[in-house]
């Protein structure tokens, strides 16, 4: 890894590489209707109505344990992830452990002891958590540096107590997606959004989810996230079309489309941006060496900077020419544009 440097202080660069140029070719991927919509707006989603631009998508920083259980690197990595990575959340994880585990895997040891804080795997859940009031005042410190808060719930417990702090959106991870109960809960007790991960789920669950989301009339306030659950995955296990199926099913029931993705680098982000994901959601640390489960698949801060820069440019083009000639494209077409000689 290479070291390069901030105002903020030295960082370790994790050598990921710049996206590179994507031919996509839009009729066979996107049904007819967002095609349309393409054609007469520019993007299928929220639209600049000035400049007929897309707007950038979302991005949030999974901090989630990548914090080590410790507040002063859990406020690092926000600052890092607010001012020098230019993100528009990061988001942490919450869980009772008591309640998530049964006593047999508490007790168990960590299935892999070289990423353990404990002796067994529940000492370890319970070292990387951070209680109620912490998160408060993760959340505080995020409002005094100019990010938003947010974070996953895992069980009925946590998602209770996360709706008592009125966060923009708490997120449903892949794991808890068929939590009926504790969906429930965020349904009835909490008015902000609220995302989930389709990560290892069938079609059929899909549905299952969408259809509870629309009897409890929250479906408006529902992000659904294209997601391949593995740390990391290859990228041919990424599987991005799956961002168009998921808006030719749900377009039009759901709030919107976004990608939680556990690849290396950030080219399959900006695919997935030109395929109409709305929202980004990547793993985020300050050093892929650290110990722990997620780092491998976690951007370094150079990584997400990247991510925020690049999908804003990929996102403002994503439009179709205003004029047949474009006032960039006159000069050079007098300049270097074959005319036939007069007679």
């Amino acid at each position: 890894m290479s070291a390069f440097y901030t105002p903020y202080g030295a960082y370790l660069g994790g050598g990921l590489s710049h996206f590179g140029r994507a031919e996509i070719f839009w009729t066979k991927f996107y049904p007819s209707e967002v095609f349309a919509a393409m054609r007469e707006q520019g993007h299928d989603h929220t639209i600049n109505s000035e400049k007929k631009m897309p707007a950038a998508p979302k991005i949030v920083a999974e901090i989630g344990c990548n914090h080590k259980g410790d507040m002063d690197i859990a406020k690092e990595m926000i600052t890092t992830a607010a001012i020098f990575c230019k993100a528009d959340y990061v988001k942490f994880q919450k869980r009772n452990n008591r309640e998530l585990l049964t006593e047999e895997q508490y007790n168990a040891p960590h299935p892999n002891p070289i990423n353990s804080y404990g002796d067994t795997y529940g000492e370890h859940r319970e070292f990387l958590e951070f209680d109620v009031e912490q998160n408060r005042e993760l959340m505080e410190f995020c409002a005094s540096v100019g990010i938003g808060y947010s974070t996953s719930v895992w069980d009925t417990t946590s998602a209770k107590e996360m709706a008592s702090l009125n966060p923009d959106f708490l997120k449903v991870p892949s794991a808890c997606n068929l939590h009926f109960e504790m969906l429930g809960v965020l349904c009835e007790e909490f008015k902000g959004g609220i995302q989930l991960s389709l990560g290892m789920t069938t079609q059929e669950e899909e549905e299952e989810i969408v259809a509870f989301f629309e009897s409890k009339g929250r479906a408006e306030d529902l992000l659904i996230y294209a997601c391949t659950s593995g740390y990391p995955v290859a990228f041919d296990d990424v599987c991005l079309l799956e961002i168009v199926r998921l808006k030719e099913k749900f377009g039009d029931r759901v709030q919107a489309i976004g990608f939680s993705g556990h690849h290396l680098g950030i080219a399959a982000d900006m695919a997935a941006i030109a395929l109409g994901a709305e929202w980004i959601e990547r793993h985020f640390t300050m050093d892929r060496t650290w110990k722990g489960t997620d780092h491998s698949a976690s951007l370094e801060p150079d990584g997400l900077r990247r991510l925020c820069r690049d999908s804003k440019a990929v996102a403002s083009s994503l439009k179709y020419k205003s004029t047949d000639i474009l006032p960039i494209e006159a000069e050079t077409r007098n300049k270097l544009k074959w005319q036939p000689k007069a007679a």
